[in-house]
Parts: C-alpha cells; structure tokens; sequence
C-alpha cells in the first residue's frame, strides 16, 4: 500500500469522482440510457453519453448538464455557452443553434420543439426546427434575472432551477428575481491585487432578501403573475408543472409555515392545498411536493419520531422509516428514499399495491425508472455500481471509470453511548492490539443536511484511512442534528447549533476507546470542513481537556455572516435571538483557546467567505491566543487545484503530528503559564 501516493491521486481524481457515471435518464421503453461520465479517472471533461442496447456511444464532450424531450427524440446542452441539439434516433453530428448570447441552463419542451434557456439575465426561447429566438422575459434594471434561481434557494431549498415548462411546451412558469434589497459583498483576489474586487449580492441572516416572483408566460407574449402573500411567504421553495397544472410552494420568512398552493396560469389566481407547521422549522424535502395522475397530492408529514411519505394526505408509510427525497411520481405510484437505519438509504416504490422496497443490503441506493425498467445505483462498502433492470433479463451493467484509492478502509461500525451514535473507527492496517497507543482524530461533519457514518464507500473514509496508515485511530461520528434519524432528532440543535454536537463527538471519542484500548485520550485532535470545521473550532475551544488540537477548514464561525434560509432556520432572526447566535459561533469563546488550532479558509470563497476566519483569527489575537492561519489564494468553498488539494492534505498531517507529540504539551503548557490536561505527557 503506498500511502504516501494517496494526497496526489486524491487530488488528480477530483476526490475519486471523474469516471463516475451520473445524470442518468431513461427512454419511455427503457431500452437506452443517457448519462454524464468523464473518460476516465483523471478525465476533468464531462462527456454525454447514449447506451443503446449493450453498447455505449459517446456523444459530446464538455457537456455537464442536459435535457431531452418525453419522448425521449431529442437532446439540449450547452458547451462554453454555445447551444446545441442532437436527434437520438438517427446518427446525425449535433447541431448548433446560433442564440442570443451564452446559453445558462438550456431545457427543451416536453414536445422537442423549442428550447428554452437563459443568457444575460433574460429568459429567451428557440425554435429547434427554424431557428426563430424570441424574449419571453427580459428586464433593462440589472438587478433584476429571469429564469435563475437565487442564491438561497440554490445553496439551502433544493431549488436550483429558475423557470419550468408546461407539459405541452406551449407556456413557460418563470422566476422574476430581484436583487435590489440585497447587500452588496466583494471578494478581491489577494494574490493579484491589480484584479478589481468582484461584487456579488449576499443576504447574510437578519438582512433583505431578493425579492422573488413566478410569472406564467404563453409564447405570445401574454404573461401573468402568480398571487400569493409573498409579504407573509417570501420563500418560493418549489415549483413543478404536472397535467393539473402549476404546482408552487412557499415557505415563511421564519420557515415555520410551507404553503403548497395550485395555481391557474391563466388568471395567476392560487388556493390553498396543503399547510404545514412546525414549532421549529418545517423541513425541505426533495422531490415534494407533487401529485399524482389522479391529482392526490404527495407530501412529507413529520411526527417527532418519523418523517413520513403521505399520499391524499394518508400516510404510507410506517413509523421508523425516514423519508429523505422523492425521486418520482408517475401514475399513482411513487419512488423515493427512506432510512430505517442511518447507516442505511434504500430506494422504495409505493403503488396502489401497497410498499415495495427495491434495493437490498447496506449502502445507499439512488434509482430512475421508465414504465417496468429500473436503473439503480449502488454505493456499498465495496464500491459504486449502475445497472439497468428489465423484467426477466439480466442486469445490464453502466460502467464506473473511476479510479480504485490507493488505500483500503477498514472500518470497525460502532453504536456510541445511550444515544446509539453512528460510529466508525479507523485504525492503522499495520496496528498490532496493545502493540503501541495510538493518537485519535475525529474527523466529522456532524452537522445538518450531512451524515458521514453511512454503509458505503466515500472518499471522506478512503481519507481517513490515509491518516490511520501515519498513526491515528480515526474515529467519524454523526450527533444530533444529522439527518437519517426523524424529525426531534434532526431539531436537536435548533436554536444552539454546538453544544449538543460537541457532546456527542466526546461520546463517540469514549466508546471508542471503550472498544479499543490502543487510543490513546492524552491526544485527541478534532479535524472538519465547512461545519465540521466549526465544530472542530468550537470543541477545542470549549473542551480543551478532551481536544488536544483542531484544524478548521472554511468553518462558519461568526453565524451572523451566513445566509438567511439556512441560518434562520436554526437560530432564528439574529435581531430577535441574539444569544443564540453568540452561543452557536466559535468567535465568541476566542479568548479560552489553550490547544493549537490551524484554521484554513479560500479567500474566493462566496458561500462561507473568508471574513469567518479573519474575524476569529482577529478575535484570538486580541486575547493573546498564538494560533495558525492557512489563507488558499483563488479557492472557492471546496479547493479543486490538484497541487492546493494535495499540499493542504500534506499541511493539515504534519500539523496534527507536531501538535500531539508528546513533547509538545509541557512545552505549550509553559507558555501559555498554566497547567493543561495531558500535559504531563
């Protein structure tokens, strides 16, 4: 095993994602299959690709989103902004249609006819067969778009799509968004200062959001908008047009009320179909709402235990089976994800007949269906697999080109304390029980709208197991607060984002030392990204005597410099629950750090900008707390430069191994000019 290989391959395969397959759509009868795949594991270009029969052709090269018509006849995409079409019946070259400026999210008709997309902030329609473009929306204010989701619907509702056709591709539904109320933010390239700032508008908690319409066009010109209380409802959280017609739903500024509304595109009148509360915030899940051929509406109902599947406002499903998304809705039945384990995702298929679960053993399931055929996907331990299902034939396999990681996870699956958290252990290949004692690093996530300890194969254990092979007992654990275990479970955190999750990681960190006697609890050190750096920031900070060390990646750590939906949603309005937000950010117990902390963040970063870090790094010098800072010149949220990606991994390692050495707690001890725990060592 060359561990020392493994920072380099996780970096060149884009964390072991280039040759996955992806974006899979089925034709009517089943019997060909369009998807995304790179060419290979090292490939960073995203390729179209038609299986037909047993044989894979590829058809375009560049391609990273797509759409096709209901007949599955024609398919739309976009290359460097060009747009282009391709009859799947024929052997024809694509065609290139000459359009008003750069193409943003084509989608043709569901009759092939036209295609529809966005370019410079105007929605615009093509005809495929003549060419004809036409403005269906357009504004002169350059604040306001048409046909683009904003930012807090695309990053924190499950909504990343602006406009939507109507079943006979003669009118279109379309978002109307302006950004007017929204404060302005720059970001400047600090490795070239002659780059001028660039401006984008944020809506961090507590301040406006972008004012946000639906509007119903026809293809003559004609328009309407839809009427709702967008004073009381200021989310548009959903939109689907089935054969009953537009189907919208909006949520409250607080997220404690969703309204699913019928619309009539005609009138622009809406009426009230279903509403739901919660005391806390009533939860977004995708695919829902919808309805089926008969018009019954399909909607998640949350009890405190189980988030049900509930069909004409009857719940189909049983008490411990966690609804995640709804995939599709096709006559009266209804395919989707649950979870009687949060280890565990399956894909399920309610009918008439009753409920069937289609995927079998431990993983996470993932499936597209046409009439009888199925395409399911696998991830389990031992890999990721894609095939196609027909009744009475053999699976027809899709294959994977992604690259095998360098090193092997082997993971002990553990159940932690009272509360039975979900736990893996990682330990060294070459560890020999009572051999020698072994540093421990948690590594979680542990946070909302992420669980890591699943049954599968991911690149966060293939990770964590680089890290067991230099000497750690790795340990993952998911608290209160991730997804995969019911509706109280999920609103454990609400209104305290960090106490509850740092509490479970030092129950996880026991029962595994419980299991394993090798780790050893004198050096622990806590490592995340993104929220899991926050955590990682806050456990060392408040917990000193169990955390030894932390690295935090991009970690949030002043809450009132993230969006609205998704802060809101734990904590409130930050004028109204100021206390709250103080409790939930690392900043404001800066003063108690004692252990050695490296924060990192991407100063390009605009969804937890880096400001998070530089205030908390502002915040610890003003107390007198030594601590290090990792700045990554031109990296976004997540860093994709191969020799960043790398080096970072190389950084965050020697990092942890200098900072729990044994001889290193005497002598920060005598520094800082107190005694701290283990520093006896």
């Amino acid at each position: 095993m060359d561990t020392n290989a493994f920072p380099a391959q996780f970096a060149r395969t884009r964390r072991f994602t280039l040759g996955l397959p992806s974006a899979f759509t089925l034709s009517p009868d089943g019997r060909r299959v369009l998807f995304l795949r790179t060419q290979g594991p090292e490939d960073p270009t995203s390729c179209l690709w038609l299986l037909d029969g047993r044989e894979e052709h590829l058809l375009a090269s560049g391609v990273v989103a797509y759409s096709t018509d209901a007949a599955f006849t024609t398919v739309a995409f976009a290359v460097n902004g060009d747009l282009w079409t391709l009859e799947l019946k024929t052997s024809a070259q694509p065609q290139r249609l000459v359009t008003a400026g750069p193409v943003v999210d084509p989608r043709l008709d569901p009759t092939g006819c036209r295609v529809a997309y966005v370019t410079e902030r105007s929605l615009q329609v093509i005809d495929v067969a003549d060419g004809n473009d036409q403005v269906v929306a357009s504004d002169d204010d350059p604040e306001v778009s048409w046909g683009l989701a904003e930012h807090v619907a695309s990053e924190s509702m499950h909504r990343t799509r602006g406009y939507w056709w109507s079943p006979d591709g003669t009118r279109l539904l379309a978002a109307r968004v302006d950004q007017t109320p929204v404060q302005r933010w720059w970001i400047a390239d600090a490795a070239n200062p002659a780059s001028p700032p660039r401006e984008f508008a944020y809506p961090a908690a507590g301040t406006a959001n972008a004012l946000v319409s639906l509007h119903a066009f026809d293809l003559t010109g004609r328009s309407v908008e839809l009427q709702w209380d967008s004073t009381a409802y200021e989310y548009l959280t959903a939109v689907s047009w089935d054969s009953h017609g537009p189907l919208v739903t909006v949520q409250s500024r607080d997220q404690r009320t969703l309204q699913v509304l019928a619309a009539d595109p005609a009138t622009g009148q809406t009426h009230l179909l279903h509403e739901q509360r919660d005391d806390a915030w009533v939860e977004l899940i995708p695919g829902t709402p919808a309805r089926t051929a008969s018009g019954k509406l399909v909607h998640p109902e949350d009890t405190p235990d189980t988030r049900h599947l509930t069909v004409d406002g009857q719940r189909v499903t049983p008490a411990g089976l966690q609804l995640r998304a709804v995939l599709d809705v096709a006559g009266e039945s209804v395919l989707f994800l649950a979870s009687d384990d949060p280890t565990t995702c399956h894909l399920w298929l309610y009918d008439e007949e009753g409920l069937h679960q289609l995927s079998d053993g431990h993983g996470s399931y993932d499936g597209v269906r046409a009439g009888s055929t199925l395409l399911l996907t696998a991830n389990t331990e031992t890999g990721r697999t894609y095939a196609v299902r027909r009744p009475g034939q053999p699976d027809q396999p899709i294959a994977s080109l992604s690259a095998k990681p360098v090193v092997t996870p082997q993971i002990t699956w553990l159940h932690a304390g009272d509360l039975q958290l979900r736990t893996a252990l990682l330990l060294p290949s070459w560890h020999q029980p009572g051999s020698t004692k072994l540093p421990v690093l948690m590594a979680p996530y542990g946070g909302p709208a992420l669980a890591l300890v699943m049954r599968v194969s991911g690149h966060w254990f293939d990770t964590a197991q680089w890290y067991a092979e230099a000497g750690f007992a790795v340990v993952i654990a998911d608290g209160r607060g991730t997804p995969g275990r019911g509706p109280a479970w999920e609103k454990t955190v609400h209104r305290d984002t960090l106490s509850a999750p740092i509490e479970d990681q030092v129950t996880a960190l026991h029962a595994a030392a419980e299991y394993c006697a090798d780790l050893d609890l004198t050096r622990v050190g806590i490592m995340g990204w993104s929220y899991g750096g926050t955590l990682a920031t806050a456990a060392v900070l408040r917990r000193p005597d169990v955390f030894h060390a932390a690295v935090s990646g991009a970690g949030p750590s002043d809450q009132r410099l993230y969006d609205t939906h998704w802060r809101e949603r734990f904590l409130g309005h930050p004028d109204e629950h100021p206390e709250d937000y103080d409790r939930s950010s690392p900043i404001t117990d800066a003063a108690k750090l004692q252990r050695p902390l490296l924060l990192i963040h991407g100063l390009a970063d605009d969804n937890v900008v880096a400001a998070h870090t530089l205030r908390l790094s502002s915040a610890l010098l003003a107390a007198g707390r030594p601590h290090q800072v990792l700045p990554l010149s031109g990296a976004t949220h997540l860093p994709t430069d191969e020799a960043a990606v790398e080096g970072l991994m190389r950084h965050r390692l020697d990092f942890l191994k200098t900072a729990l050495a044994p001889k290193n707690f005497r002598r920060r001890a005598l520094a800082l000019g107190r005694d701290l725990p283990g520093a006896e060592l």
